[in-house]
C-alpha cells in the first residue's frame, strides 16, 4: 500500500533580495494576524559559533495569539509544536520563504480537536505565502 505524504511547507521564491523579502514576509505575516516572536538569524550564528559562511538565512517564529490560545486550551502540549516557523533564505534565484503547514505540525499532536485550528492557521499562511506572490 502506498501513501501520499503531505508537503511540510508551504512556500514560494521571490524575486528579491534578502533583507527586501524579509521586510515583506514580516509584513504579510502581520497581515495575517501573525506576529514574530523569535527571529534567528542563522547565517550570523553560524559565523559567530563555527566561523561558517552560508548565505543569509532566518527563521522567524511566527505566532497568531487567538489560534494559539484556543490550541493550548485543548492540549497544553501543543506548545511544543508552536510557534510556526517560516524561514527566509538566499538562493540564487533570489529570496526563498518557506512556511511550516500547519496542518502537517499539528497533525503530530494526534488530537482531532486541533484540526479546526490548524486548518484556520494553514488558510492564514496560504494567504501570507499568496500575498508574496502578488506583491
Amino acid at each position: 500500500m502506498s501513501t501520499v505524504s503531505q508537503p511540510l511547507d508551504i512556500s514560494v521564491t521571490l524575486p528579491l533580495a534578502f533583507d527586501a523579502a524579509l521586510q515583506r514576509v514580516t509584513t504579510a505575516l502581520q497581515a495575517e494576524g501573525f506576529g514574530v516572536l523569535t527571529t534567528i538569524d542563522v547565517q550570523a550564528t553560524l559565523k559567530a559559533k563555527l566561523n561558517e559562511d552560508v548565505a543569509p538565512y532566518t527563521i522567524l517564529g511566527a505566532c497568531n495569539p487567538k489560534l494559539a490560545h484556543e490550541a493550548l486550551l485543548i492540549d497544553p502540549q501543543v506548545g511544543l509544536l508552536l510557534p510556526c516557523n517560516v524561514v527566509v533564505q538566499a538562493t540564487a534565484d533570489g529570496t526563498r520563504v518557506a512556511a511550516i503547514d500547519p496542518v502537517v505540525m499539528l497533525g503530530a499532536a494526534q488530537q482531532p480537536a486541533l484540526a479546526a485550528i490548524a486548518r484556520e492557521a494553514q488558510a492564514r499562511m496560504q494567504r501570507v505565502i499568496a500575498a508574496l506572490r502578488t506583491a
